[in-house]
């Protein structure tokens, strides 16, 4: 019994630290109003100071979690 609850203890561990960790998301910002790309666009986590700008093709690449949302 005490090996099972260790097992699940570890396993729900390892679980937490997959799902906090960052990720590579890239994309592209394009206008609502006729689908064109816009560049020099500043793309932020929310809640953070962490944020980059699109480049002149409008696409960004940018460190964040599975649970952040872009603005």
């Amino acid at each position: 019994m005490k090996k099972a609850l260790l097992l699940w203890m570890v396993l729900s561990l390892t679980w937490e630290f997959t799902l906090a960790q960052e990720r590579n998301v890239t994309g592209t910002v394009l206008s609502a109003e006729d689908g064109s790309i816009l560049p020099a666009v500043s793309v932020v986590v929310k809640g953070t100071q962490r944020g980059v700008v699109t480049d002149s093709k409008g696409t960004f690449s940018i460190q964040a979690n599975a649970k952040d949302v872009l603005i």
